[in-house]
């Protein structure tokens, strides 16, 4: 949307135009680079953000993503190219504390609207435990509220002590696409009618992909699964699951002997069947974890990035997919 901006350097403009980033289809297009079309420019940090700038936008925004398909969002290292792309948006939508050099890059952009998702709704600690999980003398051990800590006493938790993985609890999501419709209705006011229609509609599909988790989790046998990393913890809060994660909120980190023990131990006493696994980081050791205590494996998908891999093709049909695989690994009928 230039008319909102002085003329554009050539320098700059070659810069943006020759980042040659893949952008989202529905609202953007191969050949023009943020801040370099008639509509609404929108630069997202990754796909959850993308996701939502698209769906409450409509025609009105172009958006491209900082994060490619494929890439883990974790290890992004923004480069001099997607800064001046940034430079040259109408806004930024992200997620401070997931993106470190996104975070950075942000506050020192120029770009008039920043929306920060992790302000829309409330944030908590999660450690390698999330949830309610009753322990052996019949009591609920809670580890939203606090660290929680491996065998040698190593704290699991995200920069700042938050987890930034709000998507994945469709509630808190509808909560920051609300934020979100409300922002661009302030910055692009010629459209706000289209906006909060938009917004409406996506808080509705959000709210029915909570009523058929909420359904489909009703009845199961039972509450405990296990993941490679710790994005699910607002997902197990929400419908009363508990989460136990091989290693803690960064999907790299390597866990300890011990904790492979206890969780093998864990499995056996709760009916675990399944380790979950994602696409974009490496299965070995879920699969090593499985094979020595007998378990299946199977796709719980982050929703980071969508891929050919995916079992969907946007956010709401992963959603469901990551469903039925909970369905199956805790018994639901």
């Amino acid at each position: 949307m230039n008319v909102r901006r002085p003329h554009i350097s050539a320098v700059a403009l070659a810069a943006v135009t020759a980042l040659g980033m893949g952008t989202l289809s529905a609202c953007s297009s191969d050949g023009a680079a943020a801040g370099n079309t008639d509509k609404f420019d929108v630069v997202a940090s990754f796909y959850p953000m993308a996701y939502l700038a698209e769906q409450i936008g409509g025609e009105h925004v172009h958006v491209t993503s900082l994060t490619q398909p494929g890439q883990e969002p974790h290890d992004l290292e923004i480069s001099a190219k997607q800064t001046a792309q940034l430079e040259e948006s109408d806004a930024a939508l992200y997620l401070k504390g997931l993106q470190p050099t996104v975070d950075e890059a942000v506050g020192q952009s120029p770009v008039k609207t920043k929306i920060d998702a992790a302000t829309l709704t409330s944030l908590e600690e999660h450690g390698t435990e999330a949830g309610g999980h009753e322990d052996e003398h019949g009591g609920e051990e809670h580890a939203e509220d606090g660290h929680a800590e491996d065998e040698h006493g190593h704290e699991h938790t995200h920069e700042g002590g938050k987890d930034p993985h709000i998507w994945l609890d469709p509630v808190k999501y509808a909560e920051v696409a609300e934020g979100v419709g409300k922002a661009f209705e302030k910055a692009d006011p010629d459209h706000a009618a289209d906006y909060r229609k938009n917004t409406a509609a996506l808080v509705g599909t959000l709210t029915d992909l909570d009523k058929k988790f909420e359904t489909g989790l009703a009845d199961r046998k039972t509450d405990v699964f296990i993941t490679t990393h710790a994005a699910f913890g607002y997902l197990a809060e929400r419908y009363g699951l508990t989460e136990e994660a091989i290693s803690g909120l960064d999907p790299e980190s390597e866990p300890s002997g011990a904790r492979v023990k206890e969780l093998q131990q864990m499995a056996k006493a709760d009916g675990v069947t399944t380790v979950f696994y994602e696409t974009l980081v490496s299965d070995r050791t879920a699969k090593t974890l499985a094979g020595d205590a007998g378990l299946e494996t199977d796709v719980l998908d982050p929703l980071e990035g969508i891929t050919d891999a995916s079992r969907g093709d946007d956010y709401v049909q992963v959603m469901e997919a990551n469903l039925k695989a909970l369905q199956t690994a805790l018994g639901a009928k």
